[in-house]
């Protein structure tokens, strides 16, 4: 019995779209792989990833952490790789109905994976060349895999293609696309000399030194610990792929409403008295009870210090940084300059030179003020400027252009939705309003009365605290909040607001069973 024409067209159309997927494998890991070779920071997913971030309104990005948190840029990575075998598979359908129309739109890819790369403020000279590769790859490997599919119409010319044929030059092709993205992560991985740069660095012995006191660790099994290690610190920025910076070319430019440009290099920022101080980070995209926020232990020179040799000018008031890739951050120059604040340039944290990720070789940690206005990563560039001549990467899409933190805490044990055993427990977590400092935390189980928890000691008013109470936990489900009180008397506010336009509020409040 024969095929009807219907099943036959669904039959074809099915090897397009999958002609068009592994054209598209075949276009990704061949442009990986040129990217690994020639241009590292302008994979094309990344790139046009990184163009998605800079175009995303706030609220995508608020919804974007909130569900997958620190694994937002796996999470978008992903996304970009669905979309694009989604648009490789009609490419290919469309390929079988109208020769040249699949071929120009894997072309359109190709170019706007250009367009994407050439217009980084990081983009370099071959930063075109992995995208127009990938796009000249996706229009041959198209046009040849659709070719070699069976069709119910003879070819005019040539031998009838056969299913036989069609599976072998997509499975040839397939694995091709698949050996070359292989190579690119083997390239990739064996380029990356500025790992081994950073572990041969010793970094200089500061002229003072920070000690944690004994009494700020209070030791409860599942409170977040004071100083947060490298590996667990949360991350949040706008690097789909991290910069690569070389110390040796590293250099710092202050520029802008100053009588006098300073730029500074690497070795000559290493022989300046460094110090260390501790400082807790917080992402201005941290819901209440949220962990989008480490303690750590900072090595680095203060800023005011190299921007007095600038000497800004009076009708300057905030300064705009920006990283190697392009991110700024406007910060209040007062803040930069206030002789009793510790804003750093900084090159090491917790006692080894500063994670890749987290900036290296140089970043800035400004105590008291929400990441996106203050601890610009991979920074290259400091202009001293007015909040009314200039705007920043976060604020141009509708974020507050000053980014104060705001006082919160939060509770660690027991996690929210726990099972307790009834009896003596405790309820501990954190609380901070860095450069102010916590006076005090409260806890309330149900509708009872607020209860005065016990603080550690704190290291200083530029980081968090622990604190923690005792619970005579009875059989039930319970609700426990929290709130801090300042060191200034504010106490933490009920209202609640997201983190837009800058930073949640409310109070943190969880449910327990206890059995």
């Amino acid at each position: 019995m024969s095929e009807s024409p219907h099943a036959t067209r669904r039959r074809e159309a099915a090897r397009a779209a999958l002609a068009g997927v592994v054209a598209g494998v075949a276009a990704s890991g061949v442009g990986e792989l040129v990217a690994g070779l020639a241009a590292p920071g302008a994979s094309p997913f990344a790139a046009v990833g990184s163009f998605l971030i800079d175009i995303a309104p706030p609220w995508a990005k608020d919804a974007t952490i909130s569900l997958f948190g620190t694994g937002d840029k796996a999470a978008l990575l992903t996304l970009v790789g669905i979309v694009a075998a989604i648009v490789a598979a009609a490419a290919g359908v469309l390929e079988l109905r109208w020769r040249g129309v699949g071929q120009a739109l894997f072309g359109l890819a190709g170019l706007a994976g250009i367009a994407a790369a050439m217009t980084r403020a990081d983009a370099a000279t071959l930063s075109f060349l992995p995208s127009a590769v990938a796009g000249a790859v996706g229009v041959i490997a198209l046009r040849l895999l659709v070719a070699r599919i069976p069709r119910g119409i003879p070819p005019l010319e040539g031998p009838l293609p056969t299913r036989r044929d069609f599976l072998v030059w997509s499975g040839a092709t397939a694995v091709v696309g698949l050996a070359a993205l292989l190579g690119s992560v083997a390239v990739q991985a064996g380029s990356r000399a500025v790992t081994a740069v950073r572990r041969a660095i010793t970094l200089p012995t500061p002229v003072s030194t920070v000690a944690v006191p004994a009494g700020a660790e209070l030791g409860l099994s599942g409170l977040s610990p004071v100083i947060t290690p490298n590996a667990d610190f949360y991350r949040i920025d706008t690097a789909l792929v991290v910069p690569q910076v070389d110390p040796s070319t590293w250099q710092l430019r202050i520029h802008g409403l100053v009588d006098q440009e300073v730029v500074i290099t690497w070795d000559e920022l290493l022989a300046l008295p460094l110090a260390e101080s501790v400082a807790t980070l917080t992402c201005v995209s941290n819901e209440v009870g949220g962990d989008l926020i480490g303690n750590a232990v900072w090595l680095g020179y203060p800023i005011r210090e190299l921007l007095a040799r600038a000497k800004p000018q009076s009708s300057a008031d905030m300064v705009l940084s920006m990283s190697v890739d392009g991110f700024t951050a406007s910060t209040p120059l007062e803040t930069l300059t206030d002789p009793n604040r510790e804003a750093i340039l900084a090159v090491a944290m917790n006692g080894e030179p500063l994670p890749i990720e987290h900036g290296f070789p140089v970043r800035m940690v400004v105590p008291g003020l929400y990441g996106y206005v203050s601890a610009t990563k991979w920074v290259t560039d400091l202009e001293v400027t007015r909040f009314a001549d200039a705007t920043a990467y976060w604020t141009d899409r509708g974020w507050s252009d000053h980014g104060p933190v705001k006082l919160e805490s939060r509770i660690d044990v027991p996690r929210a939705g726990a099972q307790v055993t009834a009896g003596e427990t405790v309820i501990a977590g954190v609380a901070w309003q860095q450069h102010v400092g916590v006076k005090g935390v409260e806890v309330q189980v149900d509708d009872g009365p607020w209860t005065p928890a016990t603080l550690a000691s704190a290291i200083s008013a530029d980081t968090w605290v622990q604190w923690s109470v005792p619970w005579a936990a009875a059989s039930g489900s319970h609700t426990v909040r929290c709130r801090a009180t300042s060191a200034t008397g504010e106490v933490q506010t009920v209202t609640e607001a997201p983190p837009a336009p800058d930073g949640a509020t409310g109070w943190h409040t969880i449910q327990v069973q206890v059995a």
